[in-house]
């Protein structure tokens, strides 16, 4: 059974990734508004009624901003730790507020989700695996460094979802005040082209069959600039770049 996999919406203005199967789906994040959402899936013939919940992964506006509508017009469970949940202060429905533990899997039929820590500057961070029938996608963004939570997640997917925020020379010439370029390149803020290349070539699994470049920054990246560095490494690997303005094609992925 394959995983079929989309970005909604990748960047600082907006976070929001499908990933399921023939009978339910999961969210992990929901930075877009609810009716944006809505307008995306549609045009990708994508079905809130598939989606059996939304996985939190940290409380940062672009992750969360359209949760509380979300959940609440579809009843969607939100799987959140309570961490996150305290300092993202949304109003969530009691009812619908589940936590989860970081390797623990949470099953949804075919889908388990297993997240695991890694290194950002919010309260709990996770990001998540999402395994179904052997196939294995991962969601790898807001990623301070290469711990070893990600790179042994990292090397059992056949897609992931890779963050390249920036390209070093970009941001250090860029407008960016001095502790802002800090914060983003500093261990706990975002990996650069550089760093996600060098994830990519020390760790990529033989049967990786996809890797979307994902949270692009707007001003200290260019898609065609990382696509280029990826591209040339890829050894068959597909290299799409997630679009911080729409979403992408959905993409079958199989073992």
């Amino acid at each position: 059974m394959a995983l079929f996999i989309s970005s909604l919406n990748t960047g600082s203005n907006g976070n929001c990734f499908y990933i399921g199967n023939t009978d339910e789906a999961i969210l992990v994040d929901a930075g877009l508004s609810c009716k944006e959402t809505e307008i995306r899936m549609q045009r990708l013939s994508l079905s809130m009624s598939k989606v059996k919940a939304i996985f939190i992964s940290h409380e940062h506006s672009d992750h969360i901003r359209g949760l509380p509508v979300l959940a609440k017009k579809y009843q969607i469970p939100v799987y959140i730790t309570q961490s996150t949940l305290l300092s993202g202060r949304q109003q969530i429905q009691s009812h619908l507020i589940q936590s989860f533990l970081a390797y623990v899997p949470v099953q949804f039929g075919n889908l388990s989700i297993t997240a695991f820590p890694k290194k950002h500057d919010a309260a709990e961070p996770h990001s998540f695996t999402v395994c179904c029938n052997g196939v294995t996608v991962g969601v790898f963004t807001d990623i301070g460094g290469h711990c070893d939570h990600v790179i042994n997640n990292f090397k059992n997917c056949h897609a992931a979802f890779l963050e390249a925020n920036y390209d070093e020379e970009m941001l250090e010439k860029g407008r960016y005040p001095y502790f802002l370029k800090n914060r983003i390149r500093g261990g706990n803020g975002h990996l650069s082209n550089k760093q996600a290349l060098d994830l990519f070539l020390a760790h990529k699994p033989a049967h990786m069959s996809h890797l979307f470049l994902s949270h692009l920054s707007k001003d200290n990246n260019c898609p065609d600039l990382v696509h280029n560095l990826f591209q040339s490494h890829a050894n068959g690997t597909e290299i799409i770049v997630a679009s911080r303005l729409q979403e992408t094609a959905v993409y079958h992925i199989s073992a």
